[in-house]
C-alpha cells in the first residue's frame, strides 16, 4: 500500500470517529435539554409554575397620606415602608367607590358597584341581616375554590350577613370577624351590641381587633403552608371611632394598645386625637408586619402575591374632632369623588413578577385585582361574566401602560371620570362639571372647564355612554 492510500484510510478513520463523537454529543445534549427545559423561564411565562398563595390586605379608611412611604413624616409605619421597598408602590391607584360597602363588593367581584347594584352603604339592619351584595354575584374565593385553594377571611365583612350572603356562603372556608362596617377596637361593639362572628355564629373574645385578625391570618397560613391559600384580611383599622362602638358612658376616642400610644409619648388616658390616631396606624402597621413575616418565615415569600391597599380615602369630618388623618396632597376625602376619596395607597409584592423598590404611576383600579389573581392562579373568567377590571400585572411590572382608557365613579350624587391625565368631577348632577389636569394639579385646585370645554364634552360623553351601559 502506497503512502497516498495509507493517508486516505487514516483520514476516513478519523472522520468516522469524529462523526460518531458528534452524534453521541448531540444525543447527550438533547437528553440534558429535555430535562432542564421545564425549569427554564422563557421570559413570557412565570418561572414559578406553582399557583401562588395570595394575601389580600384591605385596610379601612386609610388615606393617601397616612403611610410613611406615601410621604407622612410623623406616623411610624416601618413594616409597610419595608414592604413597599420589596415590591411596587402605586401612585395612581383607585378604589371602586369612596364608601366601604360598595368598595368591598367591587374588590371581591371585579365589577363596578353600578353594575352589581351594591352602590350604597349598608344600614345597621342590613349589616347583620341583609343581602347586600346580590347572591348571583361571583366572588373571588369562588373562582379560587375549584383550583384547590384554601380560603379564609378575617376582619370586616360589611356586604350582608343574611343566610346565603355570609362569607362561608360565598367561597370562604373560614371566617372570623365582624358583620358590620365598624366595631370598637376593644369592645367589638357595633350599635351597642357585640358583632364578632366565627363562621356564622356570634362569639365573645378579648383583645384588640387588629391583633386578633392578624393572628387568625397567621394561624391559617401556618396550617395551610403546603397548599395554595387565599387570605382576605380586611382590617377594621383605621376606621374612626363612633359612639355606638363604645359602652354607654365611655369616652369616644381612637383606641390602641398602650405600647403604641407610648411610641408617640402619650399614655392611655391622654385625649390627644392626633397622636392616638398615629398609635392606631402603628398598631395596624405592626400587625401587617407580623402577617408578612409569617409568610417569609415559612419560606413562602417567593410564591406569594401580597397586596396592601385601602378601601377608600380618609374621611375628613370637620366638627367631630376626627380630621386627624391625611389624604395629602389630594383634595377632600371619603364619600366624595375628588381624588382624596377615590385615590388610595396600594403596594404589591410578587417576587419574580414585580421588581422590588419600583413605583407604578399608571392608572389602575381595585377592580383589576380579581382578574390578576384568578389568572395567576390558573383560573379563567367565564364568558357569561362581564368584569370591569383588567389584569394589571404588566403595568405593575413596568412592562406596559394602564389597561384602561378611562375609569368612572358614581357615589350618591357624586360623579367622576378620569381619562389619561384629565378628570371631570361634580358633586351633584345639577352642578357643572369641573375639569382638572391631574398631571400638573394632583390637588384639583385649578378648574380648567372654561378653558378646555372640548375636553369636558369628550369626557362627559364617555361617562354618559358608560353609565347607560353599566347600570343593572
Amino acid at each position: 500500500m502506497n503512502l497516498q492510500s495509507t493517508l486516505k484510510l487514516e483520514v476516513e478513520a478519523i472522520t468516522g470517529r469524529c462523526a460518531r463523537c458528534l452524534i453521541w454529543r448531540f444525543l447527550i445534549l438533547t437528553v440534558l435539554f429535555s430535562l432542564v427545559w421545564p425549569f427554564v423561564s422563557t421570559g413570557n411565562e412565570p418561572a414559578n409554575v406553582t399557583p401562588p398563595n395570595v394575601v389580600l390586605i384591605f385596610v379601612d379608611n386609610v388615606g393617601y397620606g397616612d403611610f410613611g412611604c406615601y410621604g407622612n413624616r410623623k406616623v411610624k409605619t416601618p413594616n409597610i415602608d419595608r414592604f413597599a421597598a420589596q415590591g411596587v408602590r402605586c401612585t395612581d391607584f383607585y378604589i371602586g367607590s369612596p364608601s366601604c360597602s360598595p368598595s368591598r363588593g367591587a374588590i371581591l367581584t371585579g365589577r363596578h358597584p353600578e353594575r352589581t347594584g351594591l352602590n350604597f352603604q349598608l344600614s345597621q339592619a342590613q349589616n347583620v341581616s341583609g343581602i347586600g351584595l346580590r347572591l348571583s354575584e361571583r366572588t373571588l374565593p369562588q373562582y379560587l375554590k375549584p383550583l384547590k385553594y384554601a380560603t379564609a377571611a378575617f376582619g370586616k365583612w360589611n356586604i350582608g350577613f343574611a343566610p346565603g350572603a355570609r362569607p362561608t356562603d360565598r367561597g370562604f372556608d373560614v371566617f372570623f370577624g365582624h358583620a358590620s362596617g365598624n366595631i370598637g377596637y376593644f369592645s367589638h361593639l357595633y350599635n351597642y351590641r357585640n358583632d364578632m362572628r366565627r363562621g356564622t355564629e356570634e362569639v365573645k373574645v378579648k383583645g384588640y381587633s387588629t391583633d386578633l385578625f392578624a393572628q387568625a391570618a397567621i394561624d391559617f397560613i401556618e396550617r395551610h403552608a403546603k397548599t395554595p391559600f387565599f387570605v382576605y384580611l380586611p382590617f377594621n383599622a383605621a376606621h374612626f371611632p363612633a359612639a355606638y362602638n363604645f359602652a354607654k358612658g365611655d369616652e369616644v376616642q381612637w383606641e390602641a394598645p398602650d405600647k403604641y400610644l407610648a411610641m408617640y409619648g402619650i399614655g392611655p388616658n391622654d385625649p390627644d386625637p392626633q397622636r392616638r390616631f398615629y398609635a392606631v396606624m402603628s398598631a395596624l402597621d405592626a400587625a401587617i408586619g407580623r402577617v408578612l413575616d409569617c409568610v417569609d418565615r415559612l419560606n413562602l415569600k417567593q410564591n406569594t402575591l401580597a397586596i396592601v391597599l385601602s378601601d377608600n380615602g380618609a374621611f375628613m369630618l370637620p366638627g367631630r374632632g376626627l380630621e386627624v388623618q391625611s389624604n395629602q396632597p389630594l383634595r377632600d376625602g371619603g364619600i366624595t369623588c375628588y381624588e382624596g376619596g377615590i385615590r388610595v395607597p396600594c403596594v404589591v409584592r410578587w417576587p419574580g413578577h414585580i421588581k422590588p423598590g419600583t413605583i407604578c404611576s399608571e392608572m389602575l383600579s381595585s377592580l383589576d385585582l380579581l382578574p390578576m389573581i384568578v389568572r395567576a392562579a390558573g383560573g379563567e373568567i367565564p364568558d357569561t361574566i362581564v368584569l370591569d377590571g383588567k389584569d394589571p400585572t404588566a403595568a405593575l411590572a413596568g412592562e406596559s401602560t394602564t389597561p384602561h382608557n378611562s375609569l368612572c365613579w358614581v357615589w350618591r350624587k357624586h360623579q367622576a371620570i378620569r381619562g389619561g391625565r384629565y378628570k371631570i368631577v361634580r358633586p351633584s348632577p345639577d352642578r357643572p362639571w369641573e375639569l382638572y389636569d391631574l398631571k400638573t394639579d394632583i390637588g384639583e385646585t385649578l378648574n380648567l372647564a372654561d378653558r378646555l370645554p372640548s375636553k369636558v364634552n369628550q369626557l362627559r360623553e364617555t361617562f354618559e355612554s358608560w353609565h347607560r351601559k353599566i347600570r343593572p
